[in-house]
């Protein structure tokens, strides 16, 4: 019995050491471990549960089998045209081979300095190739929409000029004749898409499968964006003076149609008025004339006495009264 426990009592303690050492571990969903021996890969799991390894002798390096982002500083480029703009880009990549990705790499923040060489390189390599409208547009689309607008604009004239109606797209042209759009062969996408080649190139022996790298953002830099703005406010206000001296024509054309309107009117009207003022006069001469014809003596006197209203009021000398001029007043009844 004594001779049992002294061999249970050793194996027990072994036993114990050997569990608080940590004999088993955990590879999580998502995860993925490399295993070795005094530095030496022996082993992987790629596979989610509980593993078992050597206390002491083994080491476990655990990395993440998900989809990571890498997000790049903004660098600012030389185009093929020599225009220096900032770009900033973002990629996704995992973790294919962890062997080489251990032998290689080892950890996770070495492996981010890594691709930032990488990606940067290639993302300055192929935007220093291409000029700046490759490297913002994605395709064409602008340019057609424009041939759509110009014929249009053609097909609305030709309507216009049948029906006989003003034109009125003379300003729609002549803000976009100056508006020509440079025709892409790439694209912003296919660009992408040879960084993603040419750093995948570098990254393959490093056991990194790099998914996809994405432009996320393009802007001019300080010294470019303040002639950018410049050029944009001369067009804005050419734009704007076009509109001044439109309306200004617009204007002119319009009074001169109102003044021709006005004179046709007011010339009409005097017409009108002095053709009633000839049926006027013509209809008091009758009257006068037949009133003269029924009492010629009483017109005679009423016309005198009209006369000496006007006159004898502002008169300031003395004046005769045998005088002919007074006869219709002192006449003498007869």
């Amino acid at each position: 019995m004594n001779k049992m426990m002294k061999i249970l009592i050793p194996t027990i303690i072994l036993l114990f050491l050997f569990f608080a050492m940590g004999p088993f571990y955990i590879v999580a969903e998502g995860e993925q471990a490399v295993v070795t021996r005094f530095g030496e890969i022996i082993d992987t799991k790629t596979e989610a549960g509980l593993k078992i390894k050597v206390p002491i002798i083994h080491d476990i390096t655990k990395y993440s089998k998900r989809i990571l982002s890498w997000d790049g500083a903004p660098q600012r480029i030389q185009t093929a045209e020599n225009q220096f703009i900032w770009v900033d880009t973002t990629a996704r990549w995992k973790i294919s081979d962890p062997i080489k990705f251990y032998e290689s790499v080892t950890s996770l923040s070495q492996a981010y300095s890594k691709l930032d060489d990488v990606i940067d390189s290639a993302v300055r390599t192929i935007i220093a190739q291409n000029s700046l409208t490759e490297s913002v547009r994605n395709s064409n689309i602008i340019i057609e929409l424009q041939l759509q607008s110009k014929e249009l604009g053609e097909a609305e004239d030709a309507a216009i000029a049948e029906s006989g109606e003003e034109d009125t797209s003379v300003l729609s042209e002549l803000l976009d004749s100056d508006t020509i759009f440079q025709e892409i062969e790439k694209g912003r996408k296919n660009l992408s898409e040879q960084m993603l080649t040419n750093a995948a190139k570098d990254t393959t022996d490093l056991g990194i499968e790099l998914i996809d790298v994405v432009i996320r953002q393009i802007r001019y830099s300080d010294d470019m964006t303040q002639s950018v703005y410049a050029r944009m406010i001369k067009e804005r206000n050419q734009i704007a003076q076009f509109y001044r001296s439109y309306g200004e024509g617009k204007k002119a054309e319009w009074s001169g149609k109102l003044d021709n309107e006005k004179e046709a009117i007011i010339s009409e009207a005097y017409s009108t008025s002095e053709q009633i003022k000839g049926d006027a006069d013509g209809l008091a001469a009758a009257i006068y004339a037949e009133s003269y014809g029924k009492n010629a003596e009483f017109y005679e006197f009423w016309k005198a006495v009209e006369s000496y209203k006007k006159t004898l009021p502002g008169m300031n000398k003395i004046l005769s009264t045998d005088m002919q001029y007074f006869n219709n007043l002192y006449r003498s009844a007869e």
